[in-house]
């Protein structure tokens, strides 16, 4: 009897392992075993950066706010305070783009915030 080896799906299999490799340096992206180590490597990477994009970002709008309301005359905490108080429920994100693009109505935000705390 002779050796069944499944020839097509074992290539494709190798194949699209080489494919996700490529632009991988030297044999990273040429020998089999190489590259499913990287490729598995690059997936982790992967899983676990789109979580920490999360992180990196609420920490970048947060620094943004931050000095957008010192320069208002504000706190950060009595800015987020203040907004909480005057129920405007503005996201970090929009907040930090319009500390950013607008800062005029920016400065309008921390105007009301401002006057919701000396209430």
């Amino acid at each position: 009897m002779s050796r069944a080896t499944n020839t097509p799906a074992s290539r494709r299999r190798r194949k699209k392992i080489l494919k996700t490799a490529r632009g991988y340096r030297g044999g990273q992206s040429k020998l089999f075993r190489t590259a499913v180590e990287r490729v598995a490597r690059a997936l982790q990477f992967a899983y676990r950066d789109r979580r920490v994009k999360k992180r990196e970002f609420r920490a970048l709008w947060i620094t943004r706010i931050g000095i957008a309301a010192k320069l208002n005359g504000l706190s950060y905490s009595r800015l987020i305070a203040g907004l909480k108080k005057a129920n405007i429920a503005v996201d970090r994100k929009v907040l930090a783009d319009l500390a950013v693009r607008a800062p005029k109505a920016f400065a309008d935000v921390v105007e009301k915030a401002k006057a919701q705390l000396a209430s």
